[in-house]
C-alpha cells in the first residue's frame, strides 16, 4: 500500500540537510518545495514553523500532527588563541557522543568550514590522563580543517562567536531494514509527514476533520509549538520512542507514550490510538519516558486547551548516533494515515 522506497528517499534527503535549532532555514526550504510540488496548502508562522493543511468535511473540529525538524548541534563559544574553537551545545546530549565527530561551521556570511570535534587532550600518546578527562563543554573543542594557528587566522576566515556547528549525520541504510544516523530524532518523523501528505493528496483521500501537519523548529529547546492552529482539539506529537534497558519501546513498532517528564498524556486519546492499532493490526508498544518532553507537552505548558498524544518509531541511543528500523517508521506512518481518516 505504501511506497517504502519513497519514504527512504525523503528520509535520505532530509538527513543530508543540517538543521540544528536556530539554523533550520535550508531544511524548511526543502519542505516548502516538496509541499509546492504536491500542491498542498501551507503557511509559515513568525517563528518559521510550517503548517500544511487538509480541509475536512467537519471544519469545527481540528486535528494537528506535529513533528520537529530542528536537531542537536552547537555554536562557537570562543575562538581560542591557538585557532581552536570552544563550543556550547544546542540541545541535551552527552558530550562524549560527539567526540571524534566531523562537523561543519556555518558562518554568518554563508561560508562553510569543516572540522573535527575533539577533547583538549585527544591523544593518549601525549596526555597520560586523556582517558580520565571529563567530557564536558569546557574540555571539548573544534579543530578546523584549515591552516590556522591563531585567533587572527580564524577571524580572517570569517568565523565568529555564535556561528553554528553542525554534526555529520553519517547515515547508513542497511539491507536488513535498519537506518543508522544522527538526527533520526526527529527527521524520521519529518520524512513520515512528507510521505503521509503525499499519500493523502495523490489518493484524493477525504478527511472527516480539518487536519494540520505542523513542522516545528524549536522543539529541542522546549518551545516548538508555542503557536498551533486555531480550533485544534487533538494534538499528536510525532517524535520518537526510546528503546533501552527497562523500556517497552521497540525499533520495529510505533511507540505510544503514556507519560513523560511533563506528566501523563490524555488517557482517552491514548486508548483511542491503541484500539486503532489493534483493529488495523499495526505493531505498537506503550511506554513511559522519565527524561523526555515533546511539542505536545510544550503546547500544554503554553496554555492550550487540547487533548494530547505522543507517538513515534523507536529510536535506539537517542541524542547520540541513533538507530531505528523501517518497520517502526512504516508502523508510525500507518497509524497516522489510519487516524486521519477515522471519525
Amino acid at each position: 500500500m505504501y511506497n517504502l522506497d519513497k519514504v527512504k528517499y525523503y528520509l535520505s534527503n532530509i538527513l543530508t540537510i543540517p538543521s540544528p535549532t536556530g539554523f533550520t532555514d535550508n531544511l524548511m526550504d526543502y519542505i516548502k518545495e516538496e509541499l509546492h510540488l504536491l500542491d498542498i496548502y501551507y503557511y509559515t508562522t513568525n517563528k518559521g514553523n510550517v503548517i500544511a493543511t487538509f480541509e475536512g468535511e467537519n471544519k469545527d473540529k481540528v486535528r494537528t500532527f506535529a513533528c520537529h525538524l530542528d536537531t542537536l548541534g552547537a555554536m562557537v563559544k570562543e575562538i581560542k588563541p591557538d585557532g581552536r574553537l570552544a563550543l556550547v551545545p544546542i540541545g541535551g546530549f552527552m558530550m562524549n557522543s560527539i567526540e571524534g565527530e566531523n562537523c561543519t561551521i556555518e558562518t554568518l556570511e554563508g561560508k562553510s568550514y569543516t572540522g573535527t570535534i575533539q577533547t583538549i587532550k585527544p591523544s593518549v600518546h601525549i596526555h597520560s590522563d586523556a582517558r580520565d578527562l571529563k567530557r564536558e563543554p569546557s574540555n571539548m573543542e573544534v579543530v578546523l580543517d584549515e591552516k590556522v594557528v591563531s585567533k587572527e587566522d580564524v577571524e580572517k576566515l570569517g568565523v565568529d562567536v555564535g556561528d553554528f556547528i553542525t554534526f555529520d549525520a553519517r547515515t547508513v541504510f542497511t539491507d536488513s531494514g535498519y537506518v543508522k544516523s544522527r538526527h533520526l530524532d526527529d527527521k524520521a518523523s519529518v520524512a513520515i509527514f512528507l510521505y503521509a501528505l503525499k499519500y493523502i493528496k495523490e489518493n484524493n483521500i477525504k478527511l472527516p476533520y480539518t487536519t494540520n501537519f505542523l513542522f516545528s523548529t524549536y522543539e529541542e529547546v522546549g518551545h516548538g509549538s508555542s503557536s498551533i492552529p486555531k480550533e485544534t482539539s487533538e494534538f499528536i506529537a510525532v517524535d520518537m520512542g526510546a528503546p533501552g534497558t527497562g523500556q517497552n519501546s521497540s525499533e520495529y513498532s510505533v511507540c505510544i507514550c503514556a507519560k513523560d517528564s511533563s506528566g501523563p498524556y490524555d488517557l482517552h486519546f491514548r486508548k483511542k490510538l491503541i484500539e486503532l492499532c489493534k483493529s488495523e493490526n499495526i505493531s505498537y508498544k506503550v511506554d513511559i519516558y522519565p527524561n523526555y518532553s515533546s511539542d505536545a507537552s510544550a503546547a500544554l505548558k503554553g496554555g492550550f486547551d487540547i487533548k494530547t498524544a505522543l507517538i513515534g518509531t523507536g529510536v535506539y541511543a537517542s541524542h547520540g548516533y541513533e538507530r531505528t528500523h523501517m518497520d517502526g517508521i512504516m508502523a508510525t506512518l500507518d497509524l497516522i494515515v489510519k487516524y486521519c481518516v477515522q471519525e
